[in-house]
């Protein structure tokens, strides 16, 4: 069978220019093709695999609940108990107040019920976002996008959304009672790695209150111990009204979710009743697998480690062509002079055994995302990869 010919007739494609491995194999921080090649992947699937590909505990937990049953009915009829488990550890793992998890499909869906529950909750229907965000591809997460190069093709969008610089005091003015919720991610991921002060973050949470808003933050990429503390949003000292999962919520299979306080929670139950509902959100073996890479996450203390390596990165990556090296845990972004020349290195890296990849509004930046148990050895392997790359790149 051509699958690579198949793959580009028949697979629905997103770009023009895919990066079109064939993938044979995958375990903890290394990735195989059709013809043998390795790669240590700096990217975990866009920080989906934290705890690497494949982890025995997660393959181990798929088997044994697909033994069980898998899909029996629409979310929230049945007693599923991967659902009630993985419900119960995040709350247990979480400040008091997210106590409720609606689990979904994805992370853009998880965006889609939460502003459903925010204008519920206050009756209202503006939203805050803010430029160079990024919260998916559905139409309401589309609407929250950042970034008009993205939205404009797809117009109309949603009403009475209104974007702001993020980290600017400008917002402050804009939140008031007809604001039904602000949406931000924690950090801003495919800026490039960009974080806001905390002193920005503590004044919006504070106008939030005041206003009666939802604060909304989206941790889908940033959650997990990847900034190096749990959930991203403890820096900052702030709990949001609502938290978006996903991505590594289910360790590798597609799993995401919105968190929130159950007396919020509840106004999706009745006026109208099934307010939101899903056929496959929460999938028990989905749910399963993510019970076992979270207790796996914190059994093995892995965010603890995120520093020193986070470090060793820091270290490693030194060169003049590179322009800046932005971090918050293994959520990094390596700025270069131009676009054009990102791509070439990241075309270098994946030829030599590195996959790597770009942010969407950074397109001069390269990503490295690895999983978080990603070795020493690993790491100075692929630095050395891209300071080679850079050497032959740059001087050329």
């Amino acid at each position: 069978m051509d699958t690579r010919r198949l793959f580009f007739q028949h697979v629905a494609q997103t770009s023009d220019a895919p990066i079109a491995i064939h993938i044979k194999k995958a375990a903890g921080s290394k990735l195989w093709d059709d013809a043998g090649n390795e790669y240590i992947d700096l990217i975990a699937g866009i920080s989906v695999c934290n705890i690497g590909h494949r982890h025995k505990d997660v393959v181990d937990a798929i088997k044994k609940q697909s033994d069980q049953y898998l899909h029996v009915l629409v979310y929230g009829e049945m007693i599923e108990s991967p659902q009630v488990q993985y419900a119960l550890l995040l709350s247990e793992h979480l400040p008091s107040s997210l106590n409720s998890v609606y689990f979904t499909n994805s992370g853009a869906e998880a965006v889609e019920g939460a502003m459903k529950l925010a204008k519920r909750v206050t009756g209202r229907s503006d939203i805050i976002a803010f430029e160079k965000s990024y919260h998916g591809s559905t139409q309401g997460a589309l609407s929250l996008l950042g970034d008009e190069y993205w939205r404009n093709a797809f117009r109309p969008l949603l009403p009475s959304v209104y974007h702001y610089e993020y980290n600017t005091y400008d917002v402050l003015n804009s939140i008031n009672t007809n604001t039904a919720c602000v949406v931000m991610e924690t950090i801003q991921a495919e800026r490039g790695v960009y974080k806001p002060s905390a002193s920005w973050m503590q004044a919006v949470r504070k106008k939030c209150s005041e206003t009666g808003t939802l604060l909304i933050l989206d941790e889908i990429q940033a959650g997990f111990g990847r900034t190096g503390s749990l959930w991203g949003f403890e820096q900052y000292e702030i709990v949001p009204d609502i938290l978006l999962l996903g991505k590594a919520l289910g360790g590798g299979m597609p799993l995401g979710a919105f968190i929130a306080d159950k007396n919020l929670m509840n106004h999706l139950t009745h006026d109208p009743v099934l307010g939101h509902i899903t056929t496959f959100g929460g999938h028990p073996v989905c749910c399963a697998a993510g019970v076992a890479a979270f207790k796996h996450l914190l059994k093995k203390e892995m965010v603890k480690k995120v520093a020193k390596k986070e470090k060793l990165f820091l270290k490693l990556l030194q060169h003049p062509a590179i322009k800046e090296v932005r971090t918050c845990g293994l959520l990094i972004a390596v700025e270069f002079p131009e676009e054009a020349f990102n791509k070439r290195i990241i075309n270098y890296c994946i030829r030599n055994g590195v996959l790597t990849d770009w942010f969407l509004f950074a397109p001069d930046c390269m990503r490295i995302a690895p999983p978080l148990n990603i070795s020493t050895k690993e790491i100075q392997s692929a630095c050395a990869t891209i300071i080679k790359g850079l050497d032959e790149l740059y001087y050329a």
